[in-house]
């Protein structure tokens, strides 16, 4: 039913910048969360970051591992969210996937993945120290 795409990713040292895209196709919802999650070799997928939206209303949220370094935001065409990421840090390193869910997740079920419905494929993220 939808479509999500990531991009942007690649190799960065430590402190510097990437921007993460997540182009989304097929159907709209006019209530949605879409959100950046992140998996690690041998790990899990961690959380990262949501975009909420519901009846006009946005809102964003971040792991506390990223807050303050990454931002969230939605694109000017409405079909694509970013990820903006500053002062990487090794621990950063991973596959990085956009996810999306036909609802204005609570934000205490953001962080689980078995709450959205579409996933992207992922992009890799990798900063050197």
């Amino acid at each position: 039913q939808v479509e999500l795409v990531e991009s942007g990713g690649g190799l960065v040292q430590a402190g510097g910048s990437l921007r993460l895209s997540c182009a989304a196709s097929g159907r709209t919802f006019s209530d949605y969360t879409m959100a950046w999650f992140r998996q690690a070799p041998g790990k899990g997928r961690e959380f990262v970051s949501a975009y909420r939206w519901s009846g006009g209303n946005s809102g964003t949220h971040y792991a506390d591992s990223v807050k303050g370094r990454f931002t969230i935001s939605r694109g000017s065409a409405k079909n694509t969210v970013y990820l903006q990421m500053n002062r990487l840090e090794p621990e950063d390193t991973a596959v990085y996937y956009c996810a999306a869910a036909a609802s204005r997740l609570i934000v205490s079920r953001l962080r689980i993945v078995e709450n959205y419905d579409y996933w992207g494929q992922g992009t890799q993220v990798a900063v050197s120290s």
